[in-house]
């Protein structure tokens, strides 16, 4: 085997979670996950080999959750990295909110811990853009990783309220009790690309809200999206950097995409599928008024403030990485896999 050395990769059921396993096997790593049941093993292992893995057998399975300490040291136990990609709260937006952010930073805490007294050598967080940029309203200056949102943002929904609050949680335990292991995260925009498997990431539930015409008019929102494949190389390559230790990067292709911009493209290439697409826009004033009435409204108001410059230069100039798809084929990945496995009609 090329790499000998064992990493952890939680949420192995996961859209992005499946990706990396993918990756580390091509790499010659050996690999391990976690999942909430171990009856999901042999659905992970047929997606791993349908996807090109030919030592996926080799994958070790541990059953662990997030909020439930059993098993944890099992599934650190000689591992020489960790890629934290699971998390506890979906995108749909929950009734509680308390009682989703705690899990999400307890979580995140336990698998630091796990990994330390172990003696893990790094962990490699999955945090998101959302934790960084969306209190970044500057036109005129670029978004870049020194930047934080504000837990506090009006419109932030729990989801990137979550992952912002546990990443907090993260840097604070590293600096405060992590002894020798270390930490580099990721914070991506919204995951596009290839799917393994029917588990899509919540960023694909723009398309299918165009394509099952359920948006009925597309906002003025300007979007950075990222392809899957493109992640998992930066995952990999923040786990071996030496340099990447105590640093966070922006995963994003280069440029913007804009939701009517979005809509006409598909509106171009699937025009079979995409008779519902809609071909109206919201003017930005109505977004705002019925942000005042609707949560959604009020997540699509924020946006339309956020500053959508956003650089990924450090990925780029730290750790060699380039993003190979563009924002038009990462999203022609995710229609292929929604279309693939079904999921739009």
């Amino acid at each position: 085997m090329k790499n000998a050395e064992t990493v952890l990769v939680t949420g192995g059921t996961g859209f992005v979670g499946m990706r990396c396993i993918l990756t580390l096997l091509q790499q010659g790593y050996r690999v391990r996950t976690t999942v909430r049941s171990l009856a999901s093993q042999p659905q992970v292992l047929a997606t791993l080999r349908a996807g090109g893995a030919e030592t996926a057998e080799q994958v070790e399975f541990v059953e662990a959750d997030l909020t439930d300490d059993r098993h944890w040291s099992a599934a650190v136990q000689g591992c020489a990295y960790v890629l934290h990609v699971a998390s506890p709260v979906g995108f749909a937006a929950p009734t509680d909110e308390s009682a989703h952010l705690k899990p999400a930073v307890e979580g995140t805490l336990r698998v630091l811990k796990a990994a330390r007294d172990a003696g893990v050598r790094r962990v490699v967080l999955t945090s998101s853009f959302g934790a960084v940029g969306f209190s970044h309203t500057d036109t005129t200056t670029e978004t870049t990783e020194a930047d934080w949102t504000d837990p506090g943002l009006n419109g932030l929904s729990v989801y990137e309220k979550s992952k912002g609050l546990a990443e907090r949680a993260a840097w604070n335990f590293i600096q405060t009790e992590g002894g020798a292991l270390e930490l580099s995260v990721l914070n991506p925009v919204a995951i596009l690309g290839p799917a393994l498997s029917p588990h899509v990431s919540g960023s694909f539930d723009m398309l299918k809200h165009l394509v099952d015409g359920s948006l009925k008019a597309a906002p003025h929102i300007v979007l950075n999206v990222v392809d899957v494949r493109d992640v998992a190389d930066l995952q990999i390559r923040a786990m071996t950097t030496p340099s990447a230790a105590g640093q966070r990067f922006i995963a994003s292709a280069d440029g913007q995409i804009s939701m009517p911009e979005i809509a006409q493209f598909l509106r171009q290439h699937w025009p079979d599928l995409t008779a519902r697409v809609t071909t109206k826009t919201v003017p930005d004033w109505v977004l705002k008024v019925a942000s005042l009435f609707n949560a959604q409204a009020k997540t699509g108001a924020m946006f339309l403030k956020v500053n959508r410059r956003v650089s990924n230069a450090k990925a780029k100039r730290e750790l060699g990485w380039q993003p190979l798809s563009t924002n038009e084929q990462a999203i022609t990945a995710a229609m292929d896999s929604l279309i693939k496995y079904q999921l739009v009609k």
